[in-house]
Parts: structure tokens; C-alpha cells; sequence
């Protein structure tokens, strides 16, 4: 008998000796008939009805111990946590020492609704009063401490003690009877794109589009992604143009689990395609997520010389459109354990994924790393209680405004085994909130539009945040993390480079930006303001902010070889005009003495000051004097 409970609460313990205060011969037979029935209901999996004759078996004789342990072990399986351990308490007051070995398993409980100081206690005295002699057992009992003491540690030092778990289901447009997973969003959160697992069997991707009365009725993905095999693990790009995912055993593939692509067109989202023999192994390979600009592959995969189960991986796009040999994320994040479902934020700096082989709660947990300078990532850090728990975490997805996450769960409220959630991520687990700009660029004369690099720069770091290449017709797409400043620069060969900025360390602005560019071919006269060039009020040393733009203008330089320019600078109104003149003299000049300073000869270079002369706006606003204050560069001669 008390063997069958052990395995309903999934203990491995050794059966215990009898201690004479509780014998089970004494038990009321009818309670023991009941008894009997609910073990049979719980072997088919009817656990309401198992549980309910374990209550009328307890009725029938209130020191039923066996009963007690039972409803605990049925309570456990459908994660009732305080209930299970409630009637294992109940159990410890008939008789401390027969129930001594149930203290791991009461501790667990304990654990899952969050008591972690009593887990800790419960576990302590298992192992002080009668430590499971099978190895396997002490191991186990050993690590569930091991868990305690780290959450009792994260709670001492935990920086949202305030803060309010309160997973949200996204409703019956998004969710069904059937487990919906994966949840993955567009970058301006309208777009989801899921799993959803049809007949207990295969797995499709749907979509759902976010209207101002929640979300629509989820629909299969347009065109011929979906097949009759299995497609899973999905993420969509941020701008909704490609979907990476996993597909198991289908006749191109290199291993039993493999990667794949698909774009969409104007007829739907096109059959997939394999990634190809370098990014995928003959193993596992699975879980793929794209950075923001679509230059990075993160994945998970059990290949050969990793550190342990399955690692992180990450490819890189390479510029003839191939994707690079995978490179592992190292031992600062791999563990010997099992790493997996990577998830790279919008900001493209905050990495989220799940762990067994880093300390936690219990089984896998959810950790973030933040990329540093020279691409660096930081110490795993644990999410913490309530978001992680003693069981299993799976994906998480975090939207572009840094705080809003996304997950599946099968929670108490959810329509089938899993339904997507949503919930506000604690402040200091946040990612960075992201914008984004969008636009063509095209030739200015033609019209025609241009495939051209477009380049994000961090001003302070100096440091390249993001590079994408327009596609055939001009079309870009670019993420903005707001808390810097940024040099946004469009550079294509024959062409000036195009210069603006998004300054937004002070002020982040709300909103998204569509900027259309237009590129002035390289020819005598053509003119372009640079717009990163950075001087304090009424002085004219260069800013160090000013070294990212200075830099694109030495590369224009040394790739056109005969370009001579002029460089000019302008102020408003404000002061005295004579003073403006020679500020924007001296301004001018101090951009060509950094030109020179960088082995440009200086027979290729002027510099002018036309001061409040040639105005560009009126000077009447703040607005309009901060256009007038510009430094140019003109062409004289290619």
C-alpha cells in the first residue's frame, strides 16, 4: 500500500518500518475499500474522482494516514500545492516517525506555493533524523536544499519584493482546447504568431492580430508553411518577414530535429527551407530566434562539443547572404546541463533562456544576460520567485516596450493543457524599451530606390548597435533602444553618406519613426548636412560624440581618392554677427584639422564660416535656430 503511494507523489524512498502507534491493519475496512477505488481512479488519470474518495475515505477514519499521504500525492499532481501539503501535515500529527519519509516530498510542496524558509526546515529534518540511504534519493534530497537555500538567499536580497505576478490569459482568440505555445510577436506587438498542437498530434503555426478589442481569432499562417508534418518552435522577425522554426525528420534534414526558414510574400508565407549542413548537425538543432536586424541566428542544439545536454549557439549572417559556422556562447552561459530556448530581446542586448545547469528553483529555470561592449555577455541572472518555480519554465517572450512578456502556461484558468500569457516583467529584469524607424532610400534624382547599409552607432560608445541592408527596392527596417544617443548614417558606394541622429538618453521619445532617405550622388556641388558633428554653446571644440560622423567622412575620403570637399559652418541669429561668423569659422576649421589629423591631405580639403548668413529655417523658434546651427560638407570636385 504505501508503496503506490510513493509512486503517485513521485518519491523514491525506501518503504519504512511500521511504528507501532499507527498500524494500518486498524483501519476502518470500508475506508480501505475506498481507499482502494481511488487508487484504481488515480492509475486512469481521474484525479478529481480519485481525490474525492480519499475524502470520504478520511471521513470514514480520521487517522488514516495512508489517505492523507494519498490525497497529498493527488494534490501534487495537479499542483495544488498548499491542499498537498496541508494533508501531509495532517498526516505528520497522527505519527511524526511513520511519515518521516514524506518530508522530502512535503517540502517540495512547501516550495511550489512559495514557503521556502519552512521547505528548508522540512528538508533539514529528513536529513538529520533518517537520510535516504539510496544515493539517488540523498542526491535528490540534497539538491532540493541546495534550491532552498537559494531562494531564501534571492528573497533576502530580492529587488521587487512589491512586485505582483498576475499572468493575464490572452482569451479565446488566441487559445483553445488544444495546447497554443511559442508565443512570438512583430515589433509593434499587433502581430502573434504561435504553436498550436491539433489533435494530440501535429503542430501548426496560427496567428492572431491585436485589435482595440483584444485579439482576433486565431488563423493557420497564410500559404505553404504548414504541412502535415510537424512545424514548432517558431519565432517571426521583427518586422514580420521571416519566420525561423523547427521541423522534425522531413526528407532534407540532417538530423532528427532541424531549422528552417520562410519569407513572406504577397501570396503568403513560402515553403520553408532548410538552413543548410552549417547551421544545422546531425543532432538535435531546434528553438531558433532572430536578433532584431536579422544578422544573428540564436539556437539550441545537442551537437557534438558542446559543454554538456543542449547549449546555445549563434550564427552569423554572412554579407553573401549565407549563414556562418554556429559558434557556441561559451561556459559563461552553457552549463553541463541543459540550456536552451533562446530568446534575443528587440534591443538586441538582452538574452533570455532556460537552464537546469545554472542554480534555481528546481527544474528549469528562466535567466537573462545583458551584451555588453565588444559583445560580451554578463553573469546569468535567475528571474526569480513567482516567475520561475519548482517546475519547469519554458519560452519567454518579451515585448519591444522592455516590460511586457509573454509565455505559456497550464495554468488553473487555461482552456486546454497550455494557453499563452501575458504579464509585466518585475523593473530591473526589463529589457531596454525599443522603438523603431522604417523607410525607402532612393537616389535623389532618379527616384529609383537604392540598396544601401544603414548604420545605428551608439554616440558615447561608439560602438555599431545595428547595420542592415536595405532590400532590392530600397526598404529598411531598424530597432531603436531607447536611453542613448544614437548616429544614424545611410552610406552606398558613388553616393554622400546621409547623417541624422535619434538622441534619446534624456528624452526617449514615444513614438516610431518613418524617415525615407534620399542619397545625393557624388558630384561637383552636391551638398549634405552632417548632423552628428557636436559643439558646446559658443565654443568650437569638437564634441567626443562627433568621432562617429568624423570617421564616416575619412571613410567617404579614402574610398573616393580625387573627392575634394569644403567644409562649412553655420549659427543663427543669436548674438552678435561678427562673433557668429568667426565661430562658425573656427567650427569649420576644427573639422578639417580632424580630417588632416587622419592622414587626409589638406589640398583636398576648404573650410568656410558663413555664420547667421544662410539660414536654413526661421529663427524665430528653438526649433528652427537648432537647423540653422549645422556644419556642412559640399563637394568642390570628384
Amino acid at each position: 500500500m504505501k508503496n503506490i503511494l510513493i509512486l503517485i507523489i513521485f518519491i523514491f524512498t525506501s518503504v519504512v518500518t511500521l511504528a507501532q502507534s499507527y498500524d494500518p491493519s486498524k483501519i476502518n475496512k470500508k475506508a480501505v475499500a475506498l481507499y482502494n477505488q481511488a487508487m484504481e481512479r488515480a492509475d486512469d488519470g481521474s484525479f478529481t474522482n480519485a481525490a474525492g474518495l480519499l475524502q470520504q475515505a478520511i471521513e470514514t477514519d480520521k487517522n488514516y494516514i495512508d489517505a492523507y499521504l494519498a490525497l497529498a500525492g493527488i494534490y501534487s499532481k495537479i499542483k495544488n500545492y498548499t491542499s498537498s501539503a496541508a494533508n501531509f501535515e495532517k498526516a505528520f500529527a497522527i505519527d511524526s516517525n511513520y511519515t518521516l519519509d514524506y518530508k522530502l516530498a512535503y517540502s517540495i510542496q512547501l516550495a511550489g506555493s512559495g514557503e521556502f524558509e519552512k521547505a528548508w526546515g522540512a528538508i533539514n529534518e529528513l536529513l538529520a533524523k533518517k537520510p535516504p540511504k539510496n544515493p539517488t534519493s540523498l542526491e535528490s534530497a540534497l539538491k532540493r536544499k541546495r534550491s532552498y537555500e537559494f531562494a531564501l538567499e534571492y528573497s533576502k536580497n530580492n529587488p521587487y519584493k512589491n512586485y505582483v505576478f498576475a499572468p493575464q490569459n490572452l482569451g479565446s482568440g488566441v487559445n483553445s482546447g488544444e495546447p497554443e505555445y511559442f508565443p512570438s510577436l512583430t515589433i509593434d506587438g499587433k502581430d502573434l504568431v504561435f504553436t498550436r498542437r491539433l489533435n494530440h498530434f501535429n503542430e501548426d503555426f496560427f496567428s492572431s492580430t491585436k485589435t482595440n478589442s483584444g485579439w482576433e481569432k486565431a488563423k493557420p499562417l497564410n500559404g505553404n508553411i504548414n504541412t502535415p508534418q510537424n512545424e514548432a518552435a517558431q519565432n517571426i522577425s521583427q518586422d514580420g518577414q521571416w519566420l525561423v522554426f523547427t521541423a522534425i525528420n522531413r526528407p532534407d534534414s540532417y538530423g532528427n530535429f532541424d531549422l528552417y526558414i520562410s519569407y513572406l510574400t504577397a501570396q503568403g508565407w513560402t515553403e520553408a527551407g532548410n538552413l543548410g549542413g552549417i547551421v544545422n548537425s546531425d543532432q538535435w538543432d531546434a528553438q531558433p530566434c532572430l536578433s532584431s536586424d536579422k544578422k544573428d541566428l540564436y539556437f539550441a542544439s545537442r551537437r557534438f562539443g558542446g559543454f554538456g545536454g543542449s547549449d546555445i549557439y549563434i550564427s552569423h549572417l554572412k554579407p553573401n547572404g549565407r549563414w556562418g559556422e554556429p559558434e557556441n556562447l561559451g561556459g559563461s552561459i552553457n552549463t553541463p546541463g541543459d540550456d536552451q530556448c533562446p530568446f534575443i530581446h528587440a534591443d538586441n542586448q538582452t538574452l533570455c533562456f532556460t537552464s537546469n545547469g545554472w542554480q534555481g528553483y528546481g527544474g528549469n529555470d528562466l535567466f537573462y544576460v545583458r551584451k555588453g561592449y565588444g559583445g560580451t555577455w554578463s553573469k546569468p541572472v535567475n528571474l526569480g520567485y513567482p516567475i520561475n518555480t519548482i517546475d519547469d519554465e519554458g519560452t519567454l517572450f518579451i515585448a519591444a516596450d522592455g516590460k511586457t512578456a509573454y509565455y505559456a502556461s497550464d495554468r488553473s484558468d487555461s482552456r486546454g493543457s497550455h494557453d499563452i500569457y501575458t504579464f509585466e516583467l518585475p523593473e530591473n529584469v526589463r529589457a531596454r524599451k525599443t522603438l523603431w524607424v522604417k523607410g525607402m532610400v532612393s537616389d535623389k534624382k532618379t527616384g529609383k530606390g537604392l540598396s544601401s547599409s544603414v548604420e545605428l552607432t551608439d554616440l558615447a560608445s561608439k560602438q555599431t548597435v545595428s547595420n542592415v541592408q536595405t532590400d532590392g527596392s530600397g526598404n529598411y527596417f531598424m530597432t531603436l533602444p531607447v536611453g542613448k544617443d544614437y548616429a544614424f548614417t545611410v552610406n552606398q558606394k558613388g553616393y554622400l553618406f546621409f547623417s541624422d541622429n535619434f538622441l534619446m538618453a534624456d528624452r526617449p521619445p514615444d513614438s516610431v519613426y518613418e524617415k525615407n532617405i534620399t542619397l545625393q550622388p557624388i558630384e561637383a556641388d552636391a551638398n549634405v548636412v552632417l548632423k552628428n558633428i557636436f559643439f558646446d554653446v559658443n565654443k568650437f571644440e569638437l564634441k567626443p560624440q562627433s568621432q562617429v560622423e568624423l570617421d564616416k567622412l575619412v571613410q567617404l575620403l579614402n574610398e573616393n581618392p580625387t573627392l575634394k570637399i569644403e567644409i562649412s559652418g553655420h549659427t543663427d541669429n543669436v548674438g552678435k554677427p561678427a562673433d557668429n561668423l568667426l565661430l562658425s569659422n573656427n567650427r569649420a576649421k576644427a573639422v578639417v584639422s580632424y580630417l588632416v589629423s587622419k592622414n587626409i591631405a589638406a589640398q583636398r580639403l576648404g573650410s568656410k564660416g558663413y555664420g547667421e548668413t544662410k539660414p536654413v529655417a526661421d529663427n524665430k523658434t528653438e526649433e528652427g535656430r537648432a537647423m540653422n546651427r549645422r556644419t556642412e560638407m559640399k563637394v568642390v570636385s570628384q
